[in-house]
């Protein structure tokens, strides 16, 4: 079983920043790929961006080059760094888990936080 807690959610202005955290409680933590989801009001719960135990990476690419995953394995963290926000990304964002590769598909992911909310304002 894997537990994950999301903070740093909030309201935040167009090109803004945020830093989004999740904690993972799991002693295998290297070994999870690790996600970030999003749903935004109205919308189905849609993939941003995950990363491997040894560091590689894929976005969604209306975040390439503004958002950016990492993780700190010895603190069992994994990070979204969301730089010059946009209205469009408001939504709930959600950490996932998963053992094996990326994925872009939520039914592929079976560990769940609770999900924190992002407002970005016009």
């Amino acid at each position: 079983q894997v537990e994950l807690v999301e903070s740093g959610g909030g309201l935040v202005q167009a090109g803004g920043s945020l830093r989004l955290s999740c904690a993972a409680s799991k002693d295998t933590f290297s070994r999870l790929t690790l996600g970030w989801f999003r749903r935004a009001p109205g919308r189905e719960r849609a993939f941003v961006a995950a990363m491997t135990g040894s560091g590689g990476t894929t976005y969604t690419d209306s975040v390439k080059g503004r958002f950016t995953i990492s993780r700190d394995n010895a603190k069992n963290m994994v990070y979204l760094q969301m730089n010059n926000l946009r209205p469009e990304d408001t939504a709930v964002y959600y950490c996932a888990a998963r053992f094996g590769a990326p994925s872009r598909f939520v039914t592929e992911y079976g560990y769940w936080g609770q999900g924190t909310q992002v407002t970005v304002s016009s």
